[in-house]
């Protein structure tokens, strides 16, 4: 793999601060050591316009989509920006896409949802079939999907560079690269709450999972990961929550991110969540958790859960 990921990224909605705050944000993660930058895509930012932006105010972080939306530009303007921004960058872009949801996409934006598998599958071809005629980075961009079930992550194995799984856990970080394979990317999002008493920090985590509770994709995971529909009720149960959100200390977060890296992961983006409410930065929880600051990996006293 051409891109440098590091071991460890943050994922965040920058799309509530300024361009010029967003910069300034890419910076301090760029100096904590994190090695890559996730943002997403859904009603704000166009995130490949604003991924440029980024990368011209970094020097080593890479910037990564998690995720472009395949229904918001066709292959041909997807595949052309790859390119661009990789080379403009020297490598330091990952292209994350996705199928989004059937609510954003049909009733936000106007198109028809088709089958997620065979619709990505027919883009990824699009994609590359489409001609690019400038100057070529050293490496060609590279593609990670986002990918949940068997099926979507067989396209990660078979027609892109990896997978990145978004609101999992360890568990599904294992079958995940049962499926990939060795040599693919496994690029897996970690939410994570800094706080120890717990009726604070599930509070946090339940509005945080608010919004995707009620989304077909997430749920048909979490059920082939034997969660109940009990488990995903009423902002979902304790169980449900301590599964899938990371908190506590520094020390118990880290295991968590540890034991996605035991399972598979090639690189674990931790998304924070702020006790303090949803649009609150926990700069706290990214400073704390920067790899400068941690020691070695042990996989000694670690084990993976057998359930989610």
């Amino acid at each position: 793999m051409a891109v440098n990921l590091g071991r460890t990224g943050v994922w965040y909605f920058t799309d509530g601060m300024s361009a010029v705050d967003a910069a300034a944000f890419a910076q301090h993660v760029e100096s904590l050591g994190y090695g890559a930058l996730w943002i997403p895509e859904t009603i704000g930012r166009n995130s490949l316009v604003h991924a440029s932006w980024l990368l011209a105010n970094t020097s080593r972080l890479v910037i990564a989509t998690g995720i472009a939306s395949i229904y918001n530009r066709d292959a041909g303007a997807m595949m052309a920006a790859a390119h661009t921004l990789v080379e403009q960058s020297e490598g330091r872009f990952l292209l994350g896409l996705g199928v989004s949801h059937q609510p954003l996409v049909e009733g936000v934006r106007g198109h028809q949802y088709g089958k997620p598998v065979s619709t990505m599958r027919s883009y990824l071809a699009r994609m590359k079939a489409t001609p690019y005629q400038s100057v070529p980075a050293e490496h060609p961009p590279e593609i990670v999907l986002a990918a949940l079930g068997p099926n979507m992550l067989a396209l990660s194995r078979d027609d892109a560079d990896g997978a990145h799984p978004y609101f999992t856990t360890p568990e599904h970080t294992r079958r995940a690269r049962e499926i990939l394979g060795a040599d693919k990317l496994l690029c897996v999002e970690q939410k994570v709450v800094l706080e120890t008493e717990p009726e604070m920090a599930r509070q946090a985590a339940r509005q945080a999972a608010a919004m995707y509770l009620g989304l077909e994709n997430y749920r048909n995971n979490w059920l082939r990961l034997g969660f109940t529909d009990e488990d995903l009720a009423s902002g979902g149960s304790d169980a449900f929550i301590d599964a899938t959100f990371a908190w506590g200390t520094v020390a118990q977060i880290r295991q968590r991110v540890d034991e996605h890296l035991i399972a598979g992961a090639s690189h674990v983006c931790i998304q924070p969540v702020n006790v303090a409410g949803r649009g609150a930065l926990d700069m706290g929880a990214l400073e704390g958790l920067s790899p400068g600051k941690s020691g070695p990996v042990s996989y000694t006293h670690l084990t993976l859960p057998t359930k989610a």
